[in-house]
């Protein structure tokens, strides 16, 4: 079956259906789905600390992983 197949199926059972949890529940998934990217939910700080993390890793200013759990056991 396609996905626009299976996206008619879908939308006869949402039609058919009177369960106002069932409509919630679909409704809910596809807002998650569509959610902005987390990005956009980060603020003006956050942004610039990882931009910041990013150039110090292309500038070779990191740790690598199991040097850096070698030294805390």
């Amino acid at each position: 079956m396609d996905i626009q197949t299976e996206k008619i199926e879908l939308a006869k059972l949402l039609l058919n259906t009177n369960d106002p949890e069932i409509i919630q529940s679909i409704k809910k998934i596809l807002k998650k789905e569509t959610s902005p990217d987390f990005w956009d939910e980060l603020n003006a700080e956050q942004k610039q600390e990882i931009k910041d993390a990013r150039k110090e890793i292309e500038n070779g200013n990191y740790t690598d992983y199991e040097m850096f759990i070698s030294k805390h056991k």
